[in-house]
């Protein structure tokens, strides 16, 4: 057995980040994206184009930002700005990159600040798309962003929702949480979004379950989700084709480019993810499925007093990860589908966390486990996570505490050699 720790995110002083801002309705998202990075420690400088300030005003970038904002690179000429920032910069994110800015960025134009500076970047460049779907599947766009791409660009997936006037379609500018979180991440780890799961269908669960008691009250657990949505996030922007199945979560807002199939409980979850598991390369149950329901549903809202029960009953639910390997051992899922499942474990007088942690792993025969601690705190409710990442080879790999897209995109970086052939 082999044991190793992934280093988690190097902490440091503020960091120098240029949003750039380029000419669409969705520009306004960009002022709540640089409020959150500002309100983050950041230093942020924000560029936007010409066309961009007929959206919103170089006031408001300059009030959020707290710096100057400037379009040409004739102004503050002895400080070299369209060098100059570029070359300080530790992330430039363009948000809204329309059809446009990235065919300028992708020939190379250097005819503003923006496009000067997005060529003398050494640091990780995040375009985040938004225009309308016949311009972002139009094969002029396909050709530039996969040459910004090929050159180690992050191009985001856009969302699909509700565009200019009653247009709907893929195109739309994520959520401002979702680009900061996005942006976070590659603060953290430079290399956290390649685009080496295209071709791939993957199936993720998120969330608590709910088993319903009366109409009114069920058993359920804290999971909030985000580890879950964390990975949908990352493994779509690395190119793959995700379908979330989503329990009950706190309130988040679908990730871009992926598909959402809502359920409430451990039953319908099940259903669910054995359906969808059928066509899919890989498996991740990072949900935190309820082990038990209640026998009986009561017709009506138990009251207190004469009738309230003494006990309530519970009866075991299926366990959907042990389901998925013993389809995949008796023939009913290719057997080169990865499965990956999620363990919460407190230890106690009987053995510590990674003790039933390995207990686990080799009673579900899952090929990769994650394992968090639970409780004062951690995993559930929270922004942050860290654990272990136990193979069915034997390897153990220590997650640093960090942020759950960091941890996301370390297990997803374990899966990738186990997915089979793309195509």
């Amino acid at each position: 057995m082999s044991a190793h720790t992934v280093d988690g995110p190097v902490e440091s002083a503020r960091r120098r980040v240029v949003v750039g801002v380029a000419g669409g309705i969705a520009a306004y998202k960009s002022c709540a994206l640089i409020r959150a990075l500002t309100e983050s420690g950041h230093q942020v400088r924000v560029v936007p184009t010409e066309s961009a300030l007929e959206f919103v005003g170089r006031a408001t970038f300059e009030a959020l930002s707290g710096n100057p904002v400037h379009t040409g690179v004739f102004t503050e000429v002895p400080q070299v700005p369209h060098v100059r920032l570029g070359q300080e910069a530790d992330l430039v994110v363009v948000a809204p990159a329309t059809a446009d800015l990235m065919a300028r960025a992708a020939t190379g134009r250097a005819d503003d600040l923006l496009t000067a500076t997005l060529l003398t970047a050494r640091c990780p460049v995040m375009f985040v798309p938004a225009m309308h779907t016949e311009m972002w599947e139009h094969p002029a766009t396909v050709e530039n962003v996969a040459t910004l791409r090929r050159r180690g660009n992050v191009v985001v997936e856009p969302a699909s929702g509700r565009l200019t006037g009653k247009d709907t379609g893929a195109g739309r500018l994520p959520e401002p949480d979702e680009i900061f979180a996005l942006a976070a991440l590659l603060l953290e780890r430079a290399d956290a979004l390649p685009r080496d799961l295209e071709g791939r269908r993957l199936v993720i669960s998120a969330g608590g379950t709910r088993e319903p008691l009366d109409p009114v009250r069920f058993l359920g657990n804290r999971s909030s989700g985000k580890q879950g949505y964390a990975l949908a996030r990352l493994a779509a922007q690395r190119g793959a084709d995700v379908t979330l199945v989503a329990g009950a979560v706190a309130g988040l807002d679908d990730p871009a480019a992926v598909d959402v199939v809502r359920v409430q409980t451990a039953a319908q979850m099940g259903d669910a993810v054995t359906a969808l598991a059928a066509g899919a390369d890989a498996v991740i149950m990072s949900a935190a499925v309820a082990d038990f329901r209640p026998t009986t549903l009561a017709a009506s809202k138990i009251k207190k007093g004469a009738g309230e029960p003494d006990t309530i009953p519970l009866t075991k639910n299926d366990d959907i990860l042990a389901g998925l390997v013993k389809a995949r051992a008796e023939g009913d899922l290719a057997a080169d589908t990865a499965i990956v499942g999620f363990a919460a474990e407190t230890g106690d007088e009987q053995g510590d966390v990674l003790t039933y942690a390995r207990e686990k792993l080799a009673r579900k025969g899952c090929d990769l486990l994650v394992v968090n601690a639970v409780g004062d705190g951690k995993a559930f409710e929270v922004d942050n996570n860290d654990g272990w990442l136990l193979s069915a080879d034997g390897s153990e790999t220590a997650l640093a505490h960090g942020s759950k897209a960091l941890m996301a995109s370390r297990v997803l970086d374990a899966l990738r050699p186990l997915l089979p052939p793309a195509g």
